[in-house]
This record gives structure tokens, sequence and C-alpha cells, in this order.
């Protein structure tokens, strides 16, 4: 499915939902927590708090979709993709993946699903055995599934390292004889070993330099389009996500901000933090001049700069989680959290956590 053939967002299932012109639901999360305690004195027993990395996440990713999942580093994107691919438990809240509840299912109920869900990690040095060949790297998901695709495993890898554009007789090579770029193509084709419904691609292209991050992700556009396997792209960069996704959340301090189709997310964005990651984004000036030197550019986008630091997720703000930094609070924001929901006025399916949200047209194109 590409992004051209969808229409807005029909009625939402719930909190973080979309409606059916994204697709059947492939998986939703509901109220999604994970608490990391924090431990003191000798030999570190005693619990003295915790770290709220993700605390009461909603949204549901559709099959075939491309969802992204934007935020500042230390929001809790990465947390919340491991635990939908499930290496790691969460605290509370439920992971339902094709109408199947997964949230606390033992190895054995996850084997059948597990194929199904797959992930592309942020460091494509650290993510392969530097002691395994590239075709024992992407051959090792089907041993250990017991799949034994027509024609053998090994032409099936070789087949993988065509399809993400490296020379099949790369099979016997290992991974410090490729690039950066080329280490995240193998990890692309890992992933697509057990042909997935779903891949978890965690800050894929962070890791690479600029002029390799374009060719990664046209790759998996590519992928997504032509497999038709849905995406949950994390990524802080919102150049790279604006590209990739079709619907997008933003995250603050563990919870989700703002979700929408990407238009109304980056042409009509209602949070104010989706504002302030907007404004931060640098622009090009694409206007055509006159010969006197004049154009019809439209005119530079304030910068909108936020103060102070992002709070402990060991203590978060009471309330809104956003107020401390924003400009717009008031004393209801540290009084009442406000859920996320549609705002009157907005497309459906745009929906917004915030007591007084930005207009819909203040980055308008």
């Amino acid at each position: 499915m590409t992004s051209g053939t969808l229409s807005k967002d029909g009625a939402t299932e719930g909190p973080g939902g979309s409606g059916a012109g994204a697709g059947t639901p492939l998986m939703t999360v509901r109220d999604l927590t994970k608490h990391f305690p924090v431990r003191a004195g000798f030999p570190f027993k005693r619990t003295v708090g915790a770290v709220r990395a993700v605390d009461g996440v909603d949204f549901t990713v559709h099959e075939g979709e491309s969802f992204g999942l934007v935020g500042e580093s230390g929001c809790g994107k990465s947390t919340t993709g491991r635990l939908l691919a499930r290496l790691i438990d969460p605290t509370a809240g439920t992971i339902s993946y094709r109408d199947r509840d997964i949230t606390h299912a033992g190895r054995k109920e996850m084997a059948p699903i597990r194929s199904e869900i797959q992930m592309i990690f942020q460091d494509p040095y650290s993510s392969l055995n530097p002691r395994q060949t590239v075709g024992t790297i992407i051959r090792g998901p089907m041993e250990i599934n017991g799949i034994d695709p027509p024609g053998g495993r090994e032409a099936r890898v070789r087949e993988l390292l065509e399809t993400v554009g490296l020379n099949p007789e790369h099979y016997n090579r290992f991974p410090h004889e490729f690039s950066g770029g080329q280490r995240q193509r193998i990890g692309v084709a890992r992933a697509l070993a057990l042909e997935p419904k779903l891949i978890i691609a965690d800050e894929p292209v962070s890791a690479l330099d600029v002029s390799i991050q374009a060719q990664v992700v046209n790759l998996l556009k590519g992928v997504q389009r032509d497999l038709g396997i849905a995406f949950l792209f994390i990524a802080h960069d919102l150049a790279v996500v604006r590209h990739f996704s079709q619907r997008i959340a933003v995250m603050y301090l563990g919870r989700i901000v703002e979700v929408g189709e990407r238009a109304d997310i980056y042409e009509r964005p209602r949070h104010p933090y989706t504002h302030a990651l907007l404004s931060a984004v640098p622009e090009v000036d694409t206007g055509d001049t006159d010969a006197a030197g004049q154009g019809d550019a439209a005119p530079a986008r304030e910068r909108i700069r936020l103060q102070g630091d992002v709070p402990s997720p060991t203590d978060p703000p009471s309330g809104c989680r956003f107020r401390t930094r924003c400009w717009k609070a008031q004393q209801r924001c540290a009084a009442e959290t406000p859920p996320l929901i549609r705002i009157g006025g907005n497309a459906e399916g745009h929906l917004t956590a915030c007591h007084f949200p930005e207009e819909g047209t203040t980055l308008a194109h």
C-alpha cells in the first residue's frame, strides 16, 4: 500500500486508533507501560524509585501501513519498540496482535507469532555477529524456526541479498568487510528472511552517514510497498519520518501527545510540542526569484525555543508532562492529565493530548 492510496482516517476504535482507511488492525496497544526499577544500597536490592520509560501508550498499526513514532531522545520510543517485539516484558497494559493478546505470552505461545514480528536495530555495527558470515547471519532465523524454503536456505539468502541491493556473491563475507549502509542492508535482509507481517525499525538510519540514509530509507519504502509489510518506524529525524510514514505519533516523556496522518501532523499540528519540533526542522528556500532577485517564497517559519531541559522520567511533572516547557501552560495543565482525543474541527483520526491546543493552521503551507 502506498501513501498516495490512503484517505483520511475514519472513525477510531479508541485512543490512538485510526479508521478503516488505513486497513485492518494488525497490532493494537492499549495503556502500555514499562517502568524500570531504580535500586540503591548494596547489593542494590532496595528499590528507591522507577524510571517511567513508557507510561500509558495507545495506538494501532494496520496491515501494510508505515506508522512513524517520533520524539526527542529519551522519550521512550525504543523501549516501546522492544515491548512490541516482546524483547522485554511490559509493566502494565495490553499488546494485541491480530486480535490475540500477546502481552504476557510465553515462549511456546509466541513461537508461531515470533516469525511475523521482526526488528531492525539502530546500530548496524553491533547488531551483527562479527564471527559469522553474512550467509550464516541471514540463514539463522530460518534454521531456528525450522523453515526450509523451496530451493534451499542458501538460495533464499542469496535472493534476499539481491533484494536489499547487495551482491549474492557476498554470502561468505564477514560484517567487517562492509560499510555501515551495507551492514544495515544485511540487517534488513535478516528481518525479511521469515516473511514478516510487521517490522519494527528502531532508528534504522540514525547511525549512518547522511549520504547513505536516503538509500536505506528508499530501500525500506520499496520493501514496504512491494511486500505489503507493515512498519513501525522509530526515529527522531522528522524529515526521515515524513518521507517514510503514512501516519505519525509524537511521543514526549513516555506518552503520546499527538497522532495523525502525515499531512495533519506536518501541516496542521495541534500540540505545542509538535509545533516546537517542526519549527526546529531546517527549511530550504525553493521559491523562484525574478530578475530583480524578488521571489514568492513563503515567509520563514518562526523558531520556537523551548525553555529548560526534559524532566527526569523518574519524577515526571503532574498533569501534562510538557507543561514545564510549554508557553501555553496554565493551572489546569498541572492538575489534569489531558486525554488523547479528537478535537472539534480536526480531520477525523487526528488526536491530540492538550488542554489548550494550537490552531491547526499555524504551520499551514
